[in-house]
């Protein structure tokens, strides 16, 4: 669709590929709007915008008020980014409970889906639209002592799959993008990075033998966003240096 300004919304937008990947859709002409928790300060919402020029900062709401509100202020929706982040914590089996599993499903899989219910029948409307989750890795490799992060991880990846049979039929893609090794604070902070042995330690397992710049990473949502990707449907994307 090149008739008008595409025009999207990114979820926990401080954190993961939040930033870069709004940039990089800035970069190519995008209308981009941005969610976060913390955005209820609006000195918070004032920082990402001067962080993230261009990018319009909305104060966290319910799924449907956060839809209705890009669609009042842009007119339309194109794309959905659901940028959802939970600490990648050790959870070894027979010390960790149920209730750490259900928040991760909450955090990763619960969140996304009602974003995603919330603006699928804005986009059937349209007869056009994309739906990108930025997901992990994990799931595909599996990680000893991250049992917890993997299978949240893995609910949402098999989501993606499931939803673009759905979705497909109404001219909306859904691709999830399997991260892992990327550089963010989320979840590789600076004070790690820095470390020359934790950091050959990390590498070490990554056939690339380094980590994903923020911006490169932020080119393959954008692609994922854009209509390069039109004719991708369905698809988890192994993004973590040929570790999956």
């Amino acid at each position: 669709m090149t008739d008008t300004q595409s025009v999207a919304l990114i979820t926990d937008a401080v954190h993961f590929i939040g930033k870069p990947g709004s940039c990089s859709l800035l970069s190519r002409g995008w209308q981009v709007f941005a969610v976060d928790d913390s955005f209820t300060d609006d000195a918070a919402r004032a920082a990402f915008e001067d962080e993230v020029a261009g990018a319009v900062a909305l104060a966290p709401a319910q799924p449907q008020e956060l839809i209705d509100a890009v669609v009042d202020r842009a007119g339309h929706l194109t794309c959905l980014i659901c940028n959802d982040s939970h600490p990648a914590d050790p959870s070894p089996l027979g010390e960790t409970s149920p209730k750490i599993l259900t928040e991760a499903l909450e955090r990763l899989t619960v969140r996304p889906f009602a974003m995603i219910n919330a603006a699928v029948p804005h986009l059937k409307e349209r007869g056009y639209g994309k739906i990108v989750l930025l997901s992990s890795a994990a799931p595909l490799q599996g990680i000893p002592n991250y049992s917890v992060y993997a299978t949240a991880r893995g609910a949402t990846n098999a989501m993606t799959r499931t939803m673009a049979l759905e979705l497909g039929k109404h001219n909306i893609t859904v691709n999830a993008m399997a991260a892992n090794f990327v550089e963010s604070p989320t979840y590789f902070p600076d004070d790690l990075l820095n470390d020359p042995k934790v950091y050959e330690r990390i590498t070490s397992r990554i056939p690339l033998r380094r980590l994903s710049k923020p911006e490169e990473a932020g080119e393959v949502v954008a692609f994922l966003a854009g209509p390069e990707s039109d004719f991708i449907t369905g698809h988890v994307l192994p993004y973590a240096g040929g570790w999956a």
